[in-house]
């Protein structure tokens, strides 16, 4: 094996791997901040590249990609934030016994209902809109350059979001009702709208993530399916509630995946992230940055 041609192939599934981690990102920030499972992140991440498509073909033209990004990440989180107000509020304030059981309905519920109305809307077709940038090269390393651009947005998303949860006074509330939800509520923290902004912009970066591979990978109504196995395997890998194992868990993911398609067979691709799962439960069943059990 060349070397030139592996680092190639390690850098293309460390790019790979930034996009998987917005996704992984976004179900465990909803996990941290509202205890649930959200089964339908794969929609959500569909619609952003449908949304991406239809302003890129239609509406701005291929030249302003640049704007239909935000365009595409403000549309899914608002559209997260309307299904989080009408169907996850009652879960809270509803006297519900079994919170989990009722967002695992009504987010498959969700999956199912996104998924259909794509199919008559859009029709069993596959779309893409064209590359946004030409191929770049990194020295002696060609790289696509939609991947590039893809990478370099998915860094900012990630970046951003980390000095939002770190450095402002939102993300001191967020990580507050994380850690306990009856202090927070005593510090005179609104539950309900932190729960709302959360959910709205967990499903934003999985949008992002749909938006940044529209050119890559084709938008299609079951396109979300892949992309929602992959991000709870990387929450299993890094460890369920971690944000940085989320992180570290999307790059070794695609690593793994990038590495085992050039040196064994790239027909086995998704397998090899099922096989590092399973080294990684065998090992250390939490995960890599499993979190600690809390006690109110």
């Amino acid at each position: 094996m060349d070397a030139t041609l592996l680092t190639q192939y390690a850098l293309a599934g460390l790019v790979i791997g930034a996009i998987y981690c917005l996704m992984a990102v976004g179900i465990t920030f909803i996990y941290s901040v509202m205890r649930m499972i959200n089964w339908a992140m794969g929609e959500f991440y569909m619609i952003g590249g449908y949304v991406q498509y239809l302003l890129i073909a239609d509406w701005l033209g291929p030249d302003r990609w640049y704007l239909a990004l935000p365009l595409a990440i403000a549309g899914v989180g608002a559209l997260g934030m309307v299904v989080q107000r009408v169907l996850l509020r009652p879960m809270f304030a509803g006297g519900i016994e079994r919170l989990d059981e009722y967002a695992t309905i009504v987010t498959i519920s969700l999956t199912v209902l996104f998924r259909n109305l794509a199919v008559v809307i859009f029709g069993p077709y596959q779309f893409s809109p064209r590359d946004y940038a030409p191929p770049v090269q990194l020295g002696p390393l060609p790289v696509n350059g939609s991947r590039f651009v893809a990478f370099l947005g998915a860094a900012a998303l990630l970046g951003l979001f980390a000095w939002v949860v770190r450095r402002t006074w939102f993300g001191l509330a967020i990580r507050s009702v994380a850690q306990n939800r009856v202090g927070a509520l005593c510090a005179g923290i609104d539950l309900s709208r932190i729960d709302m902004l959360a959910f709205g912009i967990g499903v934003a970066l999985a949008g992002a993530a749909g938006a940044l591979l529209a050119p890559v990978f084709l938008v299609y109504p079951q396109s979300g399916a892949l992309s929602t196995v992959k991000g709870f395997e990387i929450i299993v890998i890094g460890g369920l509630g971690s944000l940085g194992g989320s992180i570290v868990g999307g790059l070794l993911l695609g690593l793994v995946e990038s590495l085992g398609s050039v040196l064994i067979s790239p027909a086995f691709r998704d397998v090899y992230g099922f096989g590092l799962l399973v080294l990684i439960l065998a090992l250390r069943p939490t995960g890599l940055w499993g979190e600690r059990a809390r006690e109110a």
